[in-house]
C-alpha cells in the first residue's frame, strides 16, 4: 500500500514517463506515510475523451490514490496536495489546457490482504 494509478488523456502521451512515476512516488514518500517498497504507480491512457464542449487543446490527468484507512482528513490532504504539486511539476503544459487532478481512496483493512514473496 499504498496504490497510484494516473489516468490520463492520450494527447498527453509523450508527457505521462517513467519520471513522473518516479516523482510521484518520490513525493508519497515525501510524506512520511508510507514504505519505499509498498508504493505501486501505473499509468492508464485513454484514447477516446471529451474535456468540456469547446475545440480546445485540453488534457487532463487524474490521480487516484488507494490507502489503507484510517488516516485523518488533514493527512489526506497533505498527501493528496504533495502529490499533486509533484505532477504538476513534472508533467509540462505544453501550451495545453491541463487540468490535474488528486483523489484519495481508502480501503478497509479488515478486508485486505497481501503478501510478499521471495523466488
Amino acid at each position: 500500500m499504498p496504490h497510484l494509478t494516473l489516468e490520463y488523456s492520450n494527447n498527453l502521451a509523450t508527457a505521462i514517463t517513467p519520471a513522473v512515476l518516479r516523482a510521484a512516488n518520490q513525493a508519497l514518500m515525501r510524506t512520511g506515510q508510507f514504505q519505499e517498497m509498498d508504493i505501486k504507480t501505473r499509468a492508464i491512457g485513454f484514447d477516446l475523451f471529451a474535456i468540456g464542449t469547446a475545440d480546445t487543446a485540453r488534457g487532463f490527468v487524474t490521480a487516484k490514490l488507494s490507502i489503507l484507512s484510517g488516516r485523518s482528513a488533514e493527512t489526506k490532504r497533505e498527501i493528496a496536495q504533495t502529490l499533486l504539486a509533484a505532477l504538476e511539476t513534472a508533467i509540462p503544459a505544453d501550451g495545453w489546457e491541463l487540468q490535474t487532478s488528486v483523489e484519495i481512496l481508502d480501503i478497509d483493512r479488515d478486508s485486505y490482504a497481501k503478501s510478499l514473496r521471495n523466488g
